[in-house]
């Protein structure tokens, strides 16, 4: 693809992931091309993912973080960098860029432009967030600073405010370190792309760290003097430091002052080769709307694999060539304390928003076979379209097992496979790794049971409903021990290995919800019963280990 004649001028806005390796991808295409980055911060690429893990200490050494220079860039594929510059304006007539660094104003020409400039923390309006304890965690600058006030002012207490990755995970790195941590979330669970009881599995595992959670909360204002935060009803939590993530905008003001056309999620607008309204202008990364993979909706993910990708494109049609960004699926995995939260795809309650006729099966199983040492359990949830059967999405958390499962997940929506698909997937299977059905095919299966109507289940959040109103019998089938460790009043419990023993004690006028311990026992009780006349009868997606998850259900004494 080089060019042949003239060299072609590549100039990029914004470094870090998408223009770093936009930079990379179009000196590898073409050695002759003019390629340069203006980016406005002090570092051109770093691992900002990996920002956390400093604050923690689990990455000792913050030079390796710094994953290119610009003289590395220069010596490597001879891309002119320049820092704490700025794009002030975009002249796409003329096709140049005026720019504001150290050496003053000057107007940078190009053939193609790549806009790769990311976004920006958002600070709500809360009274004190001007302190000198208040932080945020999205650079090297950031790190440092939130490092080197953990150093000298010694903190004991600190407060994140938001409940999403980059929250959570400087909670982690704030207990970790010793310091009383809160987190503070004003949606009702934390992880809010998540479905609830995936935010309430995480909740768990920082409270059992010794975190305070927060949901359904505002902070009012931060008083650093005090050491305090105080919450929206009045609440004062200690805050020697104070994290702020609270979402992020993406920093379209060049693109928007030069007329490109900006999407409904307020990304600027591209097609499937990346290109924006302007036929020489290319965005990518976390400024970009793009299309997702499920359904097609445009929106903002800003997620680095994601930015890499378009990066590449970005580079490659650039300089003429012709690849398609066909859309990103979401996937992420979260670090939550000793756990794994990932996840691919629709959500339920996503899904039901974009409106599907959703169904979901949920699986608890052990990530290996329970007879090797060393199992996990592992909870997973894949989400389907009743009407054909065809992926939408899935979940998983567990301390093992949880990443493998949703990276096969994301395969599996990226090449549109349904519930069957899923069920014959041929997956791995050693003892140490795996057991012979996989929780992936475990959960396919529950699907296939439900579509045919073999073994027709219920959602937890479905069967909690229908509990908490009434309107059912709920038929515990665990066993003796199970049941004693926690039970529903109204609950009737029979064995199922007791039950075609005690068939008088059921009604066949009423609707019947059978509850095992993760949905397998009464699998097996509901076929029996279905073939001895039981008409009504519907089994708990998941068991007692997703029932629990739901709130506001009655609880025995």
């Amino acid at each position: 693809m080089a060019n042949e004649g003239k060299a072609k001028k590549i100039l990029i806005i914004g470094g870090v992931a998408a223009g770093a390796t936009a930079a990379a991808r179009a000196r590898r295409l073409d050695e002759s091309a003019e390629i340069s980055i203006v980016e406005k911060g002090r570092y051109v690429s770093f691992a900002n993912c990996g920002l956390p893990y400093f604050i923690s200490r689990d990455i000792p050494k913050r030079s390796s973080l710094i994953l290119q220079t610009p003289e590395g860039f220069f010596s490597r594929y001879r891309v002119h960098v320049v820092l704490q510059t700025e794009a002030l304006s975009i002249d796409r007539a003329a096709r140049t860029v005026h720019v504001r660094g150290p050496e003053g104003e000057s107007d940078l020409p190009y053939d193609s432009l790549i806009l790769a400039q990311g976004g920006t923390p958002i600070f709500p309006p809360i009274r004190g967030l001007d302190s000198p304890n208040v932080f945020r965690l999205w650079t090297i600058p950031d790190m440092d600073g939130v490092h080197k006030f953990l150093e000298t002012e010694k903190p004991s207490s600190a407060v994140v405010i938001g409940g999403g990755f980059i929250g959570l995970e400087a909670a982690e790195a704030f207990v970790k370190r010793g310091l009383s941590t809160s987190i503070v979330e004003l949606t009702e669970t934390l992880m809010p792309p998540a479905d609830p009881e995936f935010g309430r599995l995480i909740r768990a595992s920082y409270e059992a760290a010794g975190a305070r959670v927060f949901t359904g909360r505002s902070v009012r204002s931060v008083d650093s003097a005090a050491g305090t935060i105080s919450l929206d009803d009045g609440t004062e939590v200690p805050a020697g430091i104070v994290l702020v993530s609270a979402g992020v905008r993406p920093n379209t003001e060049l693109a928007k002052a030069a007329g490109l056309e900006i999407g409904a999620s307020g990304g600027v607008s591209v097609d499937e080769s990346l290109r924006t309204s302007d036929p020489n202008i290319w965005a990518a990364g976390d400024m970009a709307e793009i299309s997702f993979r499920v359904g097609g909706r445009r929106l903002r993910v800003p997620l680095a694999g994601p930015a890499n990708r378009q990066g590449r494109i970005a580079a490659t049609n650039a300089l003429g060539g012709s690849m398609t960004y066909r859309g990103a699926l979401g996937s992420s995995v979260f670090k939550s304390m000793e756990d794994t939260f990932a996840m691919t795809g629709l959500s339920e309650k996503a899904a039901r928003t974009a409106g599907y006729d959703v169904g979901t099966s949920t699986v608890s199983k052990a990530h290996h076979v329970t007879y090797y040492p060393g199992y996990e359990d592992l909870y997973l949830k894949i989400v389907y379209d009743r009407s054909d059967g065809r992926l939408l999405g899935g979940q998983a958390y567990g301390r093992e097992g949880a990443d493998k499962r949703i990276d096969a997940l994301a395969a599996a929506l990226a090449g549109g496979l349904t519930v069957d698909d899923l069920a014959d997937l041929d997956l791995a299977y050693a003892p140490p790794y795996n057991s012979a059905n996989d929780p992936l095919n475990m959960a396919a299966y529950a699907a296939q049971n439900d579509l045919s109507g073999y073994s027709p289940s219920r959602s937890a959040g479905q069967a909690a409903k229908a509990i908490a109103g009434g309107e059912v019998l709920l038929l515990d089938v665990r066993t003796y021990g199970e049941f004693s460790k926690g039970s529903l009043r109204d609950t009737l419990h029979l064995p199922v290995d007791e039950l075609r023993d005690r068939l008088e004690e059921l009604p066949k006028d009423r609707d019947i919800l059978l509850l095992s311990k993760a949905g397998f026992e009464s699998h097996v009780a509901l076929r029996q019963l279905r073939q001895l006349g039981f008409e009504r009868v519907w089994n708990i997606s998941g068991g007692m280990a997703a029932l629990s998850l739901e709130p506001g259900l009655p609880w025995a004494e």
